[in-house]
């Protein structure tokens, strides 16, 4: 049975990435701040409910060299994104200068994946892997802080992890 997301978390799209890659921990890093708009919530490919909608949407959840998003994740028609089109529908999401990214996808996937698998299949070499989920951004789903974690602007933000 998959774990249940909780109906009053704010996040609209999950991102499902790689908990001991070093590329995806600074992904998840670079994100939190950016999401002004508080709209992803975050869960490793290593946790049930990561398992779980990887093999709901036909992907194996044992391969970890792709990150995906789930938009409207909590909705009744979910879609999965995978690879690029997951970079570009986050960069998109963040708004501001990243927004710009968007124009990139006009382009085939055949065009933008091979630049995506190339970084993919070197990521632990370039960025390193982590021994451990690192303990400061990971929360446990049913976890509600009782102080969140303050915003680099100063507006205090919680977000919700899975692990």
């Amino acid at each position: 049975m998959a774990p249940q997301i909780p109906a009053d978390s704010a996040g609209r799209h999950l991102i499902l990435y790689d908990a001991v890659c070093g590329l995806c921990d600074r992904l998840v890093r670079f994100v939190l701040p950016r999401d002004r708009r508080e709209v992803f919530h975050f869960a490793s490919l290593q946790s049930d409910l990561g398992r779980s909608l990887v093999r709901q949407f036909g992907r194996d959840p044992v391969r970890l060299d792709t990150f995906y998003v789930v938009s409207d994740y909590r909705s009744a028609s979910p879609a999965l994104l995978g690879r690029a089109r997951a970079a570009l529908f986050v960069a998109k999401a963040l708004g501001g200068p990243w927004r710009a990214l968007a124009v990139l996808g006009v382009l085939p996937g055949a065009m933008l994946n091979p630049a995506y698998h190339l970084i993919a299949r070197h990521r632990y070499r370039l960025f390193g892997r982590r021994g451990r989920i690192s303990a400061p951004l990971h929360r446990p789903l049913n976890h509600r802080p009782r102080h969140p974690t303050p915003h680099p602007t100063g507006r205090r933000r919680t977000a919700l992890f899975v692990l």
